[in-house]
C-alpha cells in the first residue's frame, strides 16, 4: 500500500502548515506543549506556532504582568497551566486576526459560547486553504428545530464553504497531559490524504501522548460533549459517598445513553467510536477527574449541608453552581452544566426523554432541586425479561 505521506505537496517553505492555537485555558496550553515540539521537529510544519491569548492581567511576584508577556518571556501560562514549561516556539498573541494571519491548520481549543464573535476575524485572517481541528467538547442547538448541531459544523459553515473542520477527543485531563502523562486521544477528520495524517502527526507524541485516527467526526464529537453530562452524575454520586459499585452501574448506563442519543440525532456514527479513546475512555475518567466532577460533587456537598431539601428553583440552583464555579476553576469555565441543559431541551422538545432516565434525573438534580440521593434512580438496572417472557434456561443458550 501506498504511503499517503508520499503524496505529501507541502514541498516548500512556503507551503508548510501554520499553525494556530485559539484558545489558552488549561487544555489549550496543555496541548500547546505537543503541538508546539511536534511543529519543531516535523518538515511539515513551521516552526512558529501562534497562540491567542484572551489579554488578562496576572500577579506575578507581587508586580502586575500581562499574560501575554509572562507567557513569552517566562514561557508559562501561570494563570491556567502552572508549573509547566511551554515551548519556546509558541507564542502568545492578543491580537486575534495577528494569531490567525495566513494560519493552515486552526486549532479550536475554547468555550463554544465565545465562537460567534470570534468567527468572523479568523475567516478573514486565516489562508484560503485552512482546513480546522475542534478540540471544544459541546454542541449548539438549532434555534428553529431545537436539533444538536455539531461545533465543528458551526465552526465550517461560519468559516466558508471549502473550510473542513475536524475534532480531537478523548481521555485527555489537561495536566495529565502536560505533565507527559501516558494517555490517548482520537483525531477524527475526513481532510483526506496526506492531510488526515499530517493533522494526525501535529499532536501525536508517543509515547506519553498516542493519537488515534477516525472517520466518524460526528460520534466522536458528540461523546466529547455528552460524557460531561454524567461527569455531573459521577460528581453527584462520589458527593453522597458512594462508592465504585455504584459510579460503574453510572457509567454503563450514560455510555448507553451516550450511543443512544449519538444515533438520534446524527448520521453515519459508528458502534466501533464507542471503544475508542473518545468514547468510553474519555467517559470513564472524566467520571474520575476533571472539572465537572469535581464542581458536581462541590454542588451535592452543598445540598446535603442543607438536608437536600427539594426548595431550590432553577435560578437558585444556577447561582450555586455559579458560585461553585468561580471558586473551584479558577476563570475556567464548567461545559457539563450547560450541555445537561440543552441536551434535556432537544430530548424533550423531541418527545423522547422518557428513554434517556440518566440525564433526565441529573438535569433535574442539578437545577429543579430534586434530592441528590435520588441519582440512583436513573441507574436503575431494567430486566431484560420485562413484560412477562420467560427467560431462556442456560442449558438452552
Amino acid at each position: 500500500m501506498a504511503n499517503p505521506m508520499d503524496a505529501n505537496p507541502q514541498t516548500s517553505a512556503e507551503q508548510l502548515d501554520r499553525v494556530c492555537i485559539i484558545g489558552s485555558g488549561n487544555w489549550g496550553s496543555a496541548i500547546a506543549t505537543k503541538v508546539g515540539l511536534n511543529c519543531e521537529r516535523l518538515p511539515y510544519f513551521e516552526d512558529r506556532v501562534n497562540m491567542w491569548v484572551f489579554e488578562e492581567t496576572v500577579e506575578v511576584e507581587g508586580e502586575s504582568r500581562k499574560l501575554t508577556e509572562v507567557i513569552n518571556s517566562q514561557h508559562e501560562n501561570v494563570k491556567y497551566l502552572p508549573g509547566i514549561k511551554l515551548p519556546e516556539n509558541v507564542i502568545a498573541v492578543a491580537d486575534l486576526a495577528e494569531a490567525c494571519r495566513g494560519a493552515t491548520l486552526l486549532i479550536f481549543v475554547l468555550p463554544h459560547q465565545f465562537l460567534p464573535r470570534l468567527l468572523p476575524t479568523i475567516r478573514e485572517a486565516c489562508h484560503p486553504s485552512c482546513r480546522g481541528v475542534s478540540l471544544i467538547k459541546g454542541l449548539d442547538f438549532c434555534k428553529e428545530t431545537g436539533e444538536p448541531i455539531l461545533i465543528s459544523k458551526t465552526i465550517s459553515e461560519a468559516m466558508g464553504p471549502d473550510f473542513e473542520c475536524g475534532v480531537l477527543m478523548g481521555a485527555n485531563v489537561a495536566n495529565e497531559v502536560a505533565e507527559g502523562q501516558m494517555c490517548e486521544s482520537t483525531l477524527a477528520s475526513n481532510f483526506g490524504p496526506p492531510a488526515d495524517e499530517i493533522t494526525r502527526l501535529v499532536f501525536d507524541a508517543p509515547p506519553s501522548f498516542r493519537v488515534q485516527h477516525i472517520s466518524d467526526v460526528a460520534g466522536a464529537e458528540a461523546c466529547g460533549a455528552l460524557k460531561n453530562i454524567f461527569a455531573l452524575g459521577a460528581g453527584f454520586v462520589d458527593g453522597l459517598g458512594l462508592g465504585s459499585n455504584t459510579k460503574a452501574a453510572l457509567l454503563r448506563v450514560g455510555l448507553k445513553e451516550m450511543a443512544k442519543f449519538c444515533h438520534m440525532f446524527f448520521d453515519g456514527v459508528r458502534d466501533d467510536t464507542f471503544t475508542e479513546s473518545c468514547g468510553m475512555a474519555d467517559l470513564i475518567t472524566t467520571c474520575y477527574g476533571g472539572r465537572n466532577r469535581k464542581c458536581a460533587e462541590a454542588y451535592a456537598r452543598e445540598r446535603l449541608r442543607e438536608k437536600d431539601i427539594v426548595s431550590h428553583d432553577e435560578k437558585e440552583c444556577e447561582a450555586m453552581w455559579a458560585k461553585i464555579e468561580t471558586e473551584l476553576l479558577n476563570g475556567q469555565k464548567l461545559q457539563g452544566t450547560l450541555t445537561t441543559k440543552e441536551a434535556h431541551e432537544v430530548l424533550e422538545s423531541q418527545r423522547v426523554l422518557g428513554d434517556f432516565p440518566l440525564i433526565k434525573v441529573i438535569h433535574d438534580i442539578a437545577f429543579k432541586g430534586k434530592p441528590v440521593r435520588d441519582i440512583v434512580e436513573g441507574i436503575a438496572v431494567t430486566s431484560r425479561h420485562a413484560g412477562g417472557q420467560s427467560p431462556t434456561h442456560p442449558s438452552h443458550l
